[in-house]
């Protein structure tokens, strides 16, 4: 299964400049996706984090994975945030960083079903580099009706 940034819009309520997934590449729905963020230098977030040396925010690489695990579980149990339906990210765990990621990377989001239990979902998320891996984490999201 395969989603452009225009499908992913229907599953994420986040617009420019806090989307953070382009692309979806795989999906299993209910176990695990597989999506991607390219890195650009002339994203609003270099302004200031560092203009000599940018570097991607540490809490936007665990947004993003938590934006590709919502989409996991929004496509999972059918339901759209036009429908009133959104998930809160209301907790990370065994958070650890390895590199940082620069403009010209292309951030490789993928999120796994751990459990689902009325509405709180966790998933074991992990993002990578050209393989190399950028950041593990555990991502706790919780599904509200608003």
């Amino acid at each position: 299964m395969i989603m452009d940034v225009n499908e992913i819009k229907e599953y994420l309520p986040h617009r420019y400049p806090f989307l953070l997934v382009d692309r979806v590449t795989e999906m299993k729905l209910g176990e695990s996706i597989v999506a991607y963020k390219n890195i650009t230098v002339n994203e609003p977030y270099f302004l200031g984090h560092f203009p000599e040396h940018p570097i991607f925010p540490g809490v936007l690489i665990i947004e993003a994975m938590a934006q590709a695990a919502g989409v996991l579980g929004f496509k999972t149990v059918n339901k759209l945030p036009k429908d009133g339906h959104l998930y809160y990210f209301v907790g990370s765990e065994k958070t650890r960083f390895k590199r940082p990621v620069v403009p010209g990377d292309r951030l490789t989001l993928e999120a796994r079903v751990l459990r689902e239990k009325r509405g709180i979902w966790v998933f074991a998320c992990r993002s990578h580099v050209d393989g190399e891996t950028v950041c593990e984490t555990e991502i706790t999201c919780a599904e509200k009706k608003v």
